[in-house]
């Protein structure tokens, strides 16, 4: 019933022919953080009838029960009734605070990462599977810190904690952080925008959609 009822909304959302009303977006932490703000400034200027609602979560908003209108993902999303977009792949670096690297020195080469200490994930096996995959065969609590909050993450990086990972954009405009090139192959993030076919057509996310494609087009690839 709950699906019925749904359908049944999403058709009746999707027939809204005026280019106003409220947008609700979902995205990770992090792009929410370092990249959305600036766009929908723009998207509140150039369209002041059309009010955005931000959902920043690591988590898996759900279209087909309108948890949000668009998502900006890190993957692309398997389910029916969804249309989906790759805009590009967002380039990862590995970072350090200056003051960290001043006392700990500067690694050149992939072995002499093992020295330095590391910002890692507490539940999330995704900095640890990285390694594991690059030839380098550590635990959990290797990682002296550890945060899944990529925000707090970051900030714990530019604190002086230890080596990090982030978006590379993001980091190589931080000043008080630098890049660690010791040839190790990172992964890129793909960027898929996600909306349910019907409400894609609505011209209130339409217009939102396409003016989140441009303004991510800059940070990815």
């Amino acid at each position: 019933m709950r699906a019925s009822a749904n359908r049944i909304a999403l058709a009746a959302a999707g027939r809204e022919a005026r280019l106003e009303g409220t947008v609700r977006i979902t995205a990770s932490v992090a792009m929410a953080l370092h990249h959305l703000p600036p766009i929908i400034a723009r998207i509140r200027a150039d369209e002041p009838a059309i009010q955005i609602e931000l959902v920043p979560s690591d988590g898996s908003s759900n279209l087909l029960f309108r948890e949000a209108d668009i998502a900006v993902r890190m993957y692309r999303p398997r389910q029916l009734d969804l249309v989906t977009t790759h805009l590009g792949d967002i380039e990862l670096g590995l970072f350090g605070a200056t003051g960290y690297l001043d006392r700990r020195g500067r690694p050149a080469q992939q072995d002499e990462l093992l020295e330095h200490d590391f910002v890692g994930y507490d539940v999330n096996p995704a900095i640890l599977d990285g390694f594991r995959a690059a030839g380098f065969a550590l635990s959990r609590e290797w990682f002296a810190t550890r945060c899944d909050d990529h925000a707090a993450y970051w900030e714990l990086v530019r604190a002086g904690c230890g080596l990090g990972f982030a978006q590379a954009s993001v980091g190589r405009a931080c000043p008080c952080v630098e890049e660690i090139r010791v040839g190790l192959e990172l992964p890129s993030l793909p960027v898929w925008l996600t909306a349910h076919e019907t409400m894609r057509r609505t011209p209130r996310i339409r217009r939102v959609w396409e003016m989140l494609a441009e303004g991510l087009a800059p940070v990815i690839a």
